[in-house]
């Protein structure tokens, strides 16, 4: 019996794609637990500032979201340059989304995680304009997360004036 190859079926590479995204968020999540048990609840917050059992749900739902749009661009054809690019986007905006926890609360530096937020936000309506040029659902797909994103840059600003 011959391999299954993705190309070939590429239903078969839709799960490492999530997988992928989903252990972004989780790894970044157990890492940063302790702070977020201990030093954020300290922190003067918005009166806007969502209760935090919502966070694990939206974000999770948005991880599962960006694989499946990434994937969406995947099966175009990564022998086409703007394929390509628009892939090498998904993975810088994903890194700096791995990276703003530890920034915010690892670090315990609001200030320092503002920048990284505004352009993690930048990267991320970049990524969604370069899926909307090949896959018109997967630039959608994104707009839900560009949108979270840019509530958490919102919040992460009111945290650094307010504290």
């Amino acid at each position: 019996m011959a391999p299954v190859n993705p190309q070939t079926n590429p239903w078969l590479a839709l799960p490492p794609f999530i997988i992928v995204c989903v252990a972004v968020g989780l790894s970044a999540s157990f890492i940063t637990a302790s702070s977020v048990a201990d030093w954020y609840p300290t922190l003067a917050k918005p009166a806007w500032t969502p209760p935090n059992w919502i966070f694990a749900p939206v974000w999770t739902t948005l991880y599962v979201a960006m694989g499946f749009a990434a994937w969406l661009v995947w099966k175009k054809d990564m022998r086409f340059a703007g394929v390509r690019a628009a892939l090498i986007l998904f993975v810088a905006q994903l890194a700096l989304n791995f990276m703003w926890p530890f920034v915010f609360f690892g670090f315990r530096m609001p200030g320092l995680a503002l920048v990284s937020i505004v352009m993690l936000f930048v990267l991320v309506a970049m990524t969604a304009f370069a899926f909307f040029q090949q896959s018109r659902w997967a630039g959608i797909i994104m707009l839900p997360y560009l949108a979270w994103v840019g509530f958490a840059t919102a919040l992460n600003f009111a945290i650094w004036r307010l504290n």
